[in-house]
This record gives structure tokens, sequence and C-alpha cells, in this order.
């Protein structure tokens, strides 16, 4: 039998008052949107997906090396994401899917899930179609689905 594991991550984050901060989701920019308050490009998506791959492999904090790489002058979520998709190959696995549940009020997750879709699936090395992508405003009780910010929550499924 194959070795399976799998991760769970979450990430979120409020949306920056700086008017010329721009909004990153998935990888790819969304235009007409705040941008999220953070460190990096605050992409909640691929922060969530870092989280849940380290914690697949049972390795460190996402945060120890993307506040590194912040320091240095890393800004690009995707940068973060390749290093935790080769963290997952380092320990000998592949990754087989990866599933994306969003809370929030804008923007509309429906418009720009296959862009997500298509700019994850190049970088994690799988097909578009081993990416489901999901989202709600959680009918607006939390801040989230008021519209303060994006909260993402991920899963994965790794193999050996």
């Amino acid at each position: 039998m194959k070795d399976f594991r799998v991760g769970i991550g979450q990430d979120s984050h409020k949306f920056s008052d700086d008017p010329s901060k721009k909004l990153f989701l998935g990888g790819i920019e969304v235009s007409d949107e705040k941008g999220l308050e953070a460190n990096s490009d605050g992409d909640a998506v691929i922060h969530a997906i870092c989280r849940a791959l380290e914690q697949a492999i049972g390795g460190e904090s996402f945060s120890i090396y993307a506040d590194k790489m912040n320091k240095d002058g890393v800004l690009d979520s995707k940068d973060f994401l390749k290093v935790s998709v080769e963290h997952v190959k380092e320990k000998g696995y592949r990754i087989n899917n990866v599933g994306i549940s969003i809370e929030a009020k804008k923007p509309n997750i429906s418009k720009i899930s296959d862009n997500m879709k298509k700019s994850l699936s190049s970088v994690l090395e799988i097909a578009e179609d081993n990416i489901g992508i999901n989202a709600t405003t959680g009918e607006g009780m939390t801040p989230f689905g008021k519209g303060e910010g994006v909260q993402a929550f991920a899963i994965v499924s790794l193999l050996k």
C-alpha cells in the first residue's frame, strides 16, 4: 500500500487601507479590489496551501521560512509555495490533490477560480482538475463574510 498523507492549512488577512496594495489570491492578481494587509503579497489561498503541505509532511511552520524570505525581499507567495512543494518532494511525496475553501464577501471567487486553478496547478505540478475551489460568504456572520478580509482553508493529500 502507498503511503498516504493529508494536511490542513488556514490563513486570513484583512483588507489593506493602502490604495496601492494589489489583491493576490491563488497566485493571480485580482483587479478592482483592495489588497490584503501582509508583509508579503498577502495571498491567503497560497499561505493556506503552504501550511497544509508542511503539516502533511510533518514539516516546520510555513512562517519560519516565509518570514526569512520576506526579510530577503521575496514578496510573491508563489515563491513560498515553490519552497513547500520542494519540501514535499524532499520527503519523497507527490501532491495528489488540493481542496480550497474561501470565506469572503469579495471578490466573487466563482469568477476567478478557473484562473486560480491554472496558476496553482503549474506550481503544484498537478492537473487543474485535481484542485477544487469553493467559496462562501458565511451569511455575513464573520468579518470575512462582511467584506473586511479573506479567509482561506486548504486540505492536501500526498502520495509516496
